[in-house]
This record gives structure tokens, C-alpha cells and sequence, in this order.
């Protein structure tokens, strides 16, 4: 991991930060030397609490409910300070075909993977157009781009939330805050895992297959949650000062650059 200097002593919010790619997010921001704040759903709803162990802030929060999203970044800027970066990680998946999807599953998907984003921009927006400067990141999907058999409510909540940060990118640019977009292919993590049937079923991704019209990895491997969260780093660092609207792609060449 790079130690990028830029991050020491700047504050840095991760939603979805319990497990997965928000998890090594933090990881890897606290690694810069930044005062992380870890927002999860799966953490205690008690308020704003220090971490000893992993030397983060961690705060209970359901990004789908903008009220509790607007609460949680004043609390962070008056308990801790400005907020230079957000990266929001927190997403969900219902799979199933499209015919079958229930309502409460499309809305579910909707609320914590496009909704929850928006919200969470949108709050943190607020707070860094005065200071004219700031970093966001959302982490999207590749199937953001190709249709993926039994995960279309996914994937069309990911293409939503990817067009969403597009839009914040090109109205915060004038105040000099930039908003990209990474979209991991398959990642290494419990959502991930959730598909699999079996111990042989990460080869199967890598393989791909014909009856569901996906061609595998060419890299031949599945990608780890710390690579992903290289990717969202660099997006947020002063290495990607003239960046922003940008979707990085991290998915081994599963989509062929589409």
C-alpha cells in the first residue's frame, strides 16, 4: 500500500465500513494516517464512539434515512472536524430474475444502493462547498454497464448511483470537489460469497459461463477487497487532482473495458 502523506490528519468518512471493501477502505485510510469514521447499519446505534482497537470512529447509521444522514455528518464535523473525504461503500444485493423481483427487493436495492449514495453526497456536499475542497468516491459495479442474468435490480440501482455521482462531479466541480466512481467486478467478499454454491464456485466465476452469457476473468482471478480499496485511494488522493466523473473499472477484464 502506498503511504499517501496528503491524508495525514484529515477526517474520512467510509459507509458500509463493517466488512468487505468498505472495511479495507478504512483500512487502508487509516493506514495514511487519516481519522477515519467508520459509518455501518451493523454497528451500535449509541452515537459516535472511538474505536481503541482499530483506531477509528464507528457511528450506526442507515444511509437511507437522510435525516439520520444529515444528524450523522454535523455530528462528525463538530465532534471531530471537517470532513476532507467520503467514500461510500454501503450497498446491498437481491438476486433474482426480474419477473420475480418482489417490490420490497427493487425498493430495498434502490433505497440502500442509489438513495443511501445520494444521501450521503448530498449531506457531505453541503459541508465542503463552503471550504471549496474535497474528495468523493462511490464504489459502483461493473454491472453498472453489462446486464447480468438474475441481478437486475442490482444492476440497475449500480448504473443509477454510477450517472448520480457523474451528475455531483460535474455540479461540485466548480468548488473544487471531485467525485469518481469505482466499479469492482467480482470481489472477494460475503456478498460475493452468497452466490457461491460450493468451494469450487470461485473457479466457475473465473471460467464464466455461456448459459448466462458471462466470459469469466481474464486475469484469471478474483480480485481481493484491498485492491479495490488501492483504487478508491488513488481516486481520492492529489494523484487524481484532474479527475473527477471518472469510472475506474476494477474487474480483472470481465467486461472488456465496456
Amino acid at each position: 500500500m502506498l503511504k499517501y502523506s496528503e491524508f495525514e490528519n484529515k477526517i474520512a468518512i467510509v459507509s458500509g465500513a463493517a466488512q468487505g471493501i468498505g472495511q479495507s477502505v478504512a483500512d487502508a485510510l487509516l493506514h495514511a494516517g487519516a481519522h477515519v469514521v467508520e459509518l455501518d447499519i451493523r454497528f451500535p446505534y449509541t452515537g459516535l464512539k472511538f474505536d481503541n482497537n482499530r483506531k477509528s470512529y464507528q457511528l450506526g447509521l442507515d444511509v437511507t434515512n437522510s435525516e439520520a444522514v444529515t444528524k450523522a455528518i454535523q455530528a462528525i464535523e463538530t465532534t471531530i472536524g471537517p470532513i476532507d473525504y467520503l467514500a461510500n461503500v454501503a450497498g446491498i444485493l437481491r438476486m433474482g430474475a426480474l419477473t420475480e423481483t418482489t417490490d420490497a427487493d427493487w425498493s430495498n436495492t434502490f433505497n440502500v444502493n442509489t438513495t443511501g449514495a445520494f444521501n450521503m453526497c448530498r449531506a457531505v456536499a453541503h459541508v465542503m462547498i463552503p471550504r471549496q475542497r474535497g474528495a468523493i468516491v462511490a464504489v459502483s459495479s461493473n454491472s453498472s454497464s453489462v446486464p447480468r442474468m438474475n441481478m437486475g435490480s442490482y444492476c440497475a440501482s449500480k448504473a443509477a448511483t454510477t450517472q448520480l455521482i457523474k451528475c455531483f462531479g460535474l455540479e461540485l466541480a466548480q468548488y473544487n470537489i471531485r467525485c469518481n466512481i469505482v466499479s469492482p467486478g467480482s470481489t472477494d467478499t460475503h456478498m460475493q460469497r452468497q452466490l457461491w454454491e460450493g468451494p469450487c464456485d470461485a473457479k466457475k466465476v473465473i471460467r464464466g459461463s455461456l448459459d448466462t452469457h458471462r466470459i469469466g476473468i481474464p486475469l484469471q482471478k478474483i480480485a481481493s477487497t484491498e485492491s479495490i480499496a488501492h483504487s478508491v485511494m488513488f481516486l481520492l488522493s492529489d494523484d487524481a487532482s484532474h479527475m473527477t466523473m471518472a469510472n475506474t473499472i476494477v474487474d480483472g477484464g470481465a467486461t472488456l473495458g465496456c
